[in-house]
């Protein structure tokens, strides 16, 4: 039996397949077309997915009987479809919580302390213009944090900031009766207006698209960030662009954007108030290992026709493909 993989994973996943004895195609690395991927998965049984798969994959690949996503988000898989086709989707959920949430963290404290722009000025300009901007620099100790989406991801930023920074904790999510005790439940509306940072952790889904409207952001402090490490469709990107140019909040770190890669001629490049990154935060070597051995065991488990310990489509086990 064969796997594919859309890109090169950890060496202990390779292990775990090779233990098996199945054979592997790897994807030819950056970003790849739909035509390659399908091209790529059309004689296999099992998919390590980390690009986006094409809508149709599961009817182009009739051999393929799992996708399994290597990370947490979904939305790299057409799941419905897959669904449809009796084709098994898993994850690895809870792999990148300590990365993520140490991330924002991050993202925070370049936020309050300027460190990247001190250093740059300390290069060019010399000490004491470096120094003189450490009049501006802020503490997280008593500031508030607003977290949208209290999953893994949130409860480990909500413990971080909490324990360890004592920092104020507001959550929002669809049961506010499993927040964690120190996390206080806040509508979206409070969340925005009350919290000197906004994290979102959220799933992109269709009822968090655009989730960081024009209204919320119009209800953040002068001051406060937005830190988003969901996925860039939760923010309406113009909207925190004019807030941003405007400068009527203190500034976005964004992880994620409504179109990857950013394009070289995007607004957000030429702010100040801005932190940016490649969507990389739930990238570190141990949530990585955590990926690539999880995923490439959840394939095995399949293909040896057990269910998957994660399973996004259970309602597909008794149609599933067989081989």
């Amino acid at each position: 039996m064969k796997v594919a993989l859309t890109e090169p994973i950890e060496p202990i996943g390779m292990q775990v397949l090779q233990a098996a004895g199945l054979e592997i195609a790897i994807g030819r690395g950056g970003a790849q077309t739909p035509d390659e991927i399908r091209a790529l998965c059309h004689d296999a049984d099992a998919v390590i997915v980390r690009q986006l798969l094409p809508p149709d994959l599961a009817s182009h690949c009739p051999k393929l009987r799992i996708a399994s996503r290597h990370g947490v988000g979904v939305d790299l898989i057409p799941v419905e479809q897959c669904t449809a086709e009796g084709v098994i989707v898993s994850n690895v959920p809870g792999a990148n919580a300590d990365a993520v949430a140490e991330f924002v963290v991050a993202q925070m404290l370049a936020a309050t302390r300027n460190a990247q722009a001190m250093s740059a000025t300390l290069l060019r300009e010399g000490w004491m213009p470096a120094r003189a901007m450490s009049a501006q620099a802020v503490e997280l100790r008593g500031k508030t944090l607003g977290i949208v989406g209290v999953g893994a991801i949130g409860t480990r930023l909500a413990e971080i900031a909490h324990h360890g920074f004592r920092m104020q904790v507001l959550g929002h999510q669809r049961r506010p009766e499993a927040l964690p005790g120190f996390v206080s439940y806040a509508s979206l509306e409070d969340l925005f207006s009350q919290s000197d940072f906004i994290a979102l952790a959220c799933p992109l889904t269709p009822e968090t698209r655009g989730l960081a409207s024009a209204a919320l952001i119009a209800r953040m402090k002068p001051s406060a960030w937005l830190c988003n490490v969901s996925r860039g469709g939760t923010v309406d990107e113009p909207a925190l662009v004019a807030a941003l140019q405007q400068k009527r909040i203190g500034g976005a770190a964004l992880d994620v954007f409504a179109s990857q890669p950013l394009a070289a001629d995007h607004p957000l490049r030429a702010l100040p108030n801005v932190v940016l990154s490649p969507h990389c935060a739930g990238i570190s070597n141990e949530s990585a290992t955590r990926m690539s051995q999880v995923s490439a065991e959840e394939v095995v488990r399949v293909l040896r026709g057990e269910k998957p310990q994660n399973f996004i489509n259970p309602e597909v086990w008794e149609r599933r493909r067989r081989p």
